[in-house]
């Protein structure tokens, strides 16, 4: 996908991306350990399929005034009403951006957003529930941080530099000067007649900017990692170094900067704000991590909380530290900085694992909970609830008024979600391994547990389920379909196995087919074929006799193949990870070949099938809607499984 100019920031994430991607590709699809940045409003590679709606982000930027936090969610804006720290509230948003939101700063009533890749952007925050853009300028370069100081805003433009922009008129940003620092400048704060800018590898650089049209360099201290957001206190600049942690260094000599002290953090440090004696660290995988310095030259770890997403950005107002995460925004209490706990959470559906369409509704396991997502307008899907399960759902199906959580080391979750806006836990039962994926069928839920094989729950009362079968597949229970009396569980490295479970209390295996070199990870079934997600390759397999599975035809995907839905007249759809969306015909099981394609934003783990309709848990790209555009046809959900 075209994202513009590549900057030494893209491709930090990058590599951290691919370092997920590799374990995903080794482990099956899991969680992403870093979330890459995406637009929101980029053109995706695209052939016969086109994007509807998309909802879910993560959270990258945060600003506090007042009792106002305003979140940078992907290509969005969020107000939220902080008012009572415990009970964090949406207020307003906007639309789709032109890019996605990496910097947010507040003066006033207007909000300065650094859009990556676009530029600045100013918008009228005076009625928080409606931001509506005021003023628009174009940077030459990514746009990756901005501050605002009197009638000027100073954008950290990555390898464009700093570029100052006159907004005493919102509605006409003007450029008024610029400086091109040596290397990638990713984040700025003013003080006085000085700007501090994190300049990835060249550390950080101090400008004169008493003169906004001519700004100059006045001085620089190199910092062994990657510089990426500042901040100043008294003589002291705090500089969040990446993969080097906290560097601290001495300012009161402007023109001979000096390190003076540094803390090393456990994960990447990525954003930093200071309050009197704390340095408050949003450490990428390491979550939240307190620093005192109170003596600079000797920081040391006060405390620290794990986000379950990884934190980019930290604002401080009062005892509360409000992290911009993966996973959404944290508000966490930093009272009693040893022991920092979260007051509340805003879930912005940064991980969307699995999905479950119905007409009007979508649900989405994010590994966090469950979000229902009201799709009555496709083109603006909007969040409904979001409901934490304890485990980590990994996986949804729905039947009637129930939707069925796999919960990974909970188990089985049961909620009654026939009012979408206030979902209630019906029943529960814990499996003895992990649950990664569920189906439902003549009222037992089939769930995939792992190591622990296929475990078969009595849901005839969803209130009240029960184990009453199980089987250990040879290999990790991955997913799993279930049709005509039979099971059929994608095994991981023991490939397809396929169970009769007439009687649910005693499943027997009486067929198996292992795809050479594979891992099954997704299966779906429609009349005499099984169609296998075995992580690089679509397996068509000839199921009319379930005792003697065989291979029709194998079918590379692009990307891979972790899930699969097929469809009725002749169509099947693969979430093929980093590149999206791939509909292949096997009209003719022998010879499949793709007709259609949708290269997503993040990677396509998980999907949902309603007639020409794709809903496509997209990682960190939240759930992405999709249409293909050459085709009406009612189509077979996996997780529906032709009930």
């Amino acid at each position: 996908m075209n994202i513009g100019r590549l900057t030494v920031f893209l491709l930090v994430v990058g590599v951290m991306l691919l370092m997920g991607t590799l374990v995903a590709l080794a482990q099956g699809p899991g969680l992403v350990g870093t979330a890459a940045v995406l637009s929101s409003a980029q053109v995706q590679a695209a052939n016969n399929v086109a994007l509807v709606g998309r909802i879910g982000d993560p959270a990258y930027a945060v600003a506090v005034t007042g009792t106002y936090a305003y979140v940078g969610v992907g290509a969005r804006l969020m107000t939220l009403d902080i008012t009572n720290p415990a009970s964090l509230t949406v207020v307003g948003q906007t639309g789709v951006l032109s890019g996605t939101v990496l910097g947010v700063a507040v003066a006033g009533d207007y909000a300065y957003l650094a859009e990556f890749g676009s530029g600045l952007r100013v918008l009228n925050v005076s009625n928080p529930a409606n931001p509506a853009t005021a003023g628009y300028f174009v940077t030459p370069g990514e746009a990756l941080g901005v501050t605002v100081a009197g009638n000027y805003a100073y954008v950290a433009d990555g390898y464009s530099g700093l570029r100052v922009i006159n907004v005493a008129t919102p509605a006409n940003p003007t450029a008024a000067g610029f400086l091109d620092t040596d290397g990638s400048a990713e984040g700025v704060t003013v003080v006085g007649n000085y700007g501090y800018v994190a300049d990835g590898s060249w550390g950080l650089r101090i400008v004169d900017v008493t003169n906004p049209l001519t700004p100059a360099l006045v001085g620089s201290q190199d910092t062994p990692g990657y510089a990426r957001r500042v901040a100043v206190a008294g003589d002291y600049a705090y500089v969040a170094d990446w993969n080097s942690g906290l560097r601290v260094v001495h300012v009161f000599t402007k023109t001979s900067p000096a390190e003076v002290g540094s803390y090393d953090t456990s994960g990447e440090a990525l954003g930093v704000a200071v309050a009197g004696d704390y340095a408050y660290v949003a450490d990428g995988s390491g979550g939240l991590r307190i620093v005192n310095v109170t003596t600079p030259t000797l920081p040391t770890l006060a405390g620290s909380f794990l986000t379950p997403g990884d934190a980019w950005g930290v604002a401080i107002s009062g005892n509360q530290a409000y992290v911009a995460a993966g996973s959404g925004l944290h508000s966490i209490n930093v009272s009693n900085p040893a022991v920092p706990s979260q007051d509340s959470f805003y879930a912005t559906l940064g991980n969307a694992l699995n999905v479950a369409a119905s007409w009007n509704t979508a649900y989405v396991a994010d590994g966090l909970g469950l979000h229902i997502i009201n799709t009555l307008t496709l083109t603006n899907p909007t969040e409904a609830s979001f409901t934490a399960t304890p485990g980590g759902a990994r996986a949804v199906t729905v039947l009637g008024n129930y939707a069925y959580v796999a919960d990974w080391d909970a188990g089985l979750r049961i909620l009654d979600v026939s009012s979408p806006t206030t979902p209630t836990l019906a029943g529960a039962l814990d499996t003895p391994g992990y649950a990664g994926h569920v189906a439902v069928a003549s009222n037992h839920a089939f769930v995939a547990d792992g190591a622990t094989g296929l475990r078969i729950i009595n849901v005839f009362n969803p209130t009240a389920p029960a184990e009453v079968g199980f089987y250990y597949t040879p290999g990790n229970a991955e997913r799993v379909a279930a049709a005509g009396g039979y099971a059929f569980v994608a095994a991981g490295n023991a490939g397809l196995r396929i169970l009769n479970v007439t009687n649910p209390m005693t499943p027997t295996e009486v067929g198996f087919y292992d795809p050479p070199g594979g891992w099954a990870y997704g299966v779906a079934v429609l009349g005499q074929y099984a169609y296998l997600a075995n992580g690089t390759d679509l397996s068509i397999i000839d199921v009319s006799n379930p005792m003697t599975p065989t291979l029709v035809s194998v079918y590379n995907v692009p990307g891979g193949a972790w899930d699969v839905a097929v469809s009725n007249c002749g169509y099947v759809y693969v979430a093929s990870g980093s590149t999206g969306l791939r509909v292949i015909n096997v009209s003719n099981p022998t010879n499949p070949t793709e007709v259609s394609y949708y290269d997503t934003m993040g990677y396509a783990t998980g999907l949902s099938v309603l007639k020409s309709r794709a809903f496509v848990a997209d990682r960190q790209g939240g759930l992405a809607i999709l249409r293909h555009t050459k085709l009406q046809c009612t189509l077979y959900l996996p997780w529906i499984l032709r009930q």
